[in-house]
C-alpha cells in the first residue's frame, strides 16, 4: 500500500510538471510572436509609415525621388506581408482546414524552403489537436535542420492510431523536445528522439485518433 502511495505521488508529481512545461512553452511562443511582430512587420510598417511622408514631401519638387520612395514602400509592403503569412500559418494554418495532412506538411517544408520528403498514407480525416501537434513536431524538426540536408517525415494509420517517424540532420533542444513530448502524452499518445550517427535526429511516436 505504501509502495502504491508513492508511485502515485510520483505520478502527481511527473503530471504537475509536464503541465508547467505546456504553460511555460505556451508563454514562450506568445514572447515569440510579440517579438517577431515588433521586430519583423512593426518595422516594415514604421518604414513605410516614414517613407510615404517623405514622397509626400518630395512629391511636388522631386518625381524621380518620390517614385523611388514609392518603390521602396512595395518592398515593405510585400515583406510585412510575407512575414506576416508565415506567422500566422505558424499559429494556425489555413491549410489545416483547406487541405488534408499531407498537404499541410508539404506547405511547411516549402515555407521553410528546405528539401524534405513528405510520405502520408492515412487518407482519413484527423481531429485538429492531432494534425496540430504532428505540425508542431515537423516544424521543430524543420526548424532545427541545417544546410541543404534533406528532413523527412512519414505518417501511417494503424488501428486507429496516427504512427509518425521524422528523420532530419538536427540539433532540437531538450526544452522544445519535452514540449513535444508533454503535448502529444497529453492526448494519450507516445513521442521518443533519438540521436543517429552523423548528428541526426529521429523524432518517433504515436497518436491516437479517438478517445
Amino acid at each position: 500500500m505504501q509502495g502504491e502511495l508513492e508511485q502515485l505521488r510520483v505520478e502527481v508529481q511527473e503530471l504537475r510538471a509536464a503541465l508547467k512545461r505546456l504553460v511555460v512553452a505556451a508563454d514562450t511562443d506568445r514572447r515569440t510572436v510579440e517579438r517577431e511582430l515588433h521586430d519583423g512587420v512593426q518595422q516594415h510598417l514604421i518604414a513605410l509609415a516614414v517613407n510615404l511622408q517623405l514622397a509626400g514631401q518630395a512629391a511636388d519638387s522631386d518625381a524621380a525621388g518620390a517614385k523611388t520612395l514609392l518603390e521602396e514602400m512595395g518592398r515593405d509592403v510585400q515583406h510585412a506581408l510575407d512575414e506576416l503569412s508565415l506567422l500566422v500559418q505558424r499559429i494556425y494554418p489555413a491549410t489545416l482546414e483547406a487541405g488534408g495532412l499531407g498537404t499541410l506538411l508539404r506547405s511547411a517544408a516549402v515555407s521553410a524552403g528546405l528539401p524534405a520528403s513528405v510520405d502520408v498514407t492515412s487518407p482519413s480525416k484527423h481531429p485538429p489537436e492531432v494534425v496540430i501537434t504532428l505540425y508542431l513536431c515537423w516544424l521543430n524538426v524543420l526548424a532545427c535542420v541545417s544546410g541543404e540536408t534533406r528532413a523527412s517525415i512519414r505518417v501511417r494509420e494503424s488501428e486507429d492510431v496516427l504512427v509518425f517517424e521524422l528523420d532530419g540532420n538536427a540539433a532540437c533542444s531538450d526544452a522544445d523536445l519535452d514540449y513535444l513530448r508533454d503535448r502529444v502524452e497529453a492526448l494519450g499518445g507516445r513521442l521518443a528522439a533519438t540521436s543517429e550517427s552523423g548528428g541526426g535526429i529521429r523524432v518517433s511516436g504515436s497518436l491516437p485518433l479517438s478517445r
